[in-house]
């Protein structure tokens, strides 16, 4: 029976086509099932819809045969067809039997019972078994196909060999295993460029270790100030082919503080004139406390610091 199933031909692809529709109207009567609350008995509109859309797709699919294949064809071309147009016709049995389910579905849902299902399953089951790729439906669609005297290789073209596939399952196993395969290439990609980066940065690690930054020795002529940042010496960067020879590229030295300019009699001093006067007063209250400090003194001593009265109306 698996053998019989698993056939990797043409025929087995479209005998497994067929099979996996057939127990598709199970899930369709439990769910019916659970909206009706377990009734039975429907309005007889609904049964009688159903039935019809039933007895109608029946016939359609009893009568309706393959077209029949044109005059003057080669063995290979004829052969290629007559699998097209089976195929075909197989998918139209199989459409025409879903169609009676889902109108029963429905009809049940608005009847209020089961009834109206079961009238269409009763047609719509039989339908799957007459799209199921028999000797007796191959034999009668090849007769079909050779009405205008042209030969069908029909068998031989179903005899051909085909992968076991499943509709809708070998598709989505297909997607979900190219999701699979493109997610490990994405992460292999990711896992490298992160050990390209942590190599390249130990690489710069260890290039500052072996050239460090060298630190400036304090100045002898006592140019440096205590309180001032320590300045450092930059290293000597490694020059480019055209900038060989250049005095640029040199490190840095320190820069010595300019010196004090001398004062002379003809240069006027900073004590002196106006701004000189200032100069002297404010150093003169800084020294003995401040602002604050001779205010303090000044209300201990008994002066009034009062604010003096406005002369606003």
């Amino acid at each position: 029976m698996i053998d019989f199933v698993l056939q990797p031909t043409q025929e087995g692809e479209l005998r497994r086509r067929v099979l996996f529709w057939l127990p598709a109207p199970l899930p369709v009567i439990g769910l019916v099932y659970l909206l009706v609350g377990g009734a039975f008995s429907a309005a007889g509109w609904t049964i009688l819809l159903a039935a019809s859309v039933g007895v109608g797709t029946l016939l359609l699919a009893m009568i309706v045969q393959p077209t029949p294949l044109p005059e003057g064809l080669a063995p290979p071309v004829s052969a290629r067809r007559s699998l097209h147009r089976f195929r075909q016709f197989t998918q139209l049995r199989v459409a025409l039997a879903l169609v009676p389910m889902a109108i029963g579905a429905c009809a049940a849902v608005a009847g209020g019972g089961m009834y109206p299902l079961f009238a269409a399953l009763a047609l719509a089951w039989p339908q799957l078994l007459l799209a199921m790729p028999t000797f007796f439906t191959i034999t009668k669609a090849r007769r079909a196909m050779e009405a205008w005297g042209t030969t069908a290789y029909l068998w031989h073209a179903l005899s051909r060999p085909a992968k076991v596939t499943w509709p809708i399952a070998t598709p989505m196993a297909r997607s979900y295993r190219a999701w699979r395969t493109d997610r490990a290439r994405r992460l292999a990609q990711q896992k490298e460029q992160d050990q390209q980066q942590e190599k390249a940065w130990k690489e710069a690690v260890a290039q500052e270790k072996l050239n460090p930054t060298e630190t400036a020795a304090p100045a002898e002529d006592g140019h440096g100030t205590e309180d001032g940042p320590q300045l450092q010496r930059t290293r000597k960067l490694h020059a480019l082919p055209e900038e060989v020879g250049d005095q640029d590229n040199e490190p840095t030295a320190l820069i010595p503080k300019p010196p004090e300019p001398a004062e002379t009699e003809d240069a006027p001093s900073s004590d002196s004139g106006p701004r000189g006067t200032v100069n002297r007063a404010a150093r003169h209250i800084l020294d003995q406390g401040g602002a604050l400090g001779l205010s303090v003194r000044n209300r201990r001593r008994g002066h009034a610091n009062r604010r003096p009265p406005s002369h606003k109306p």
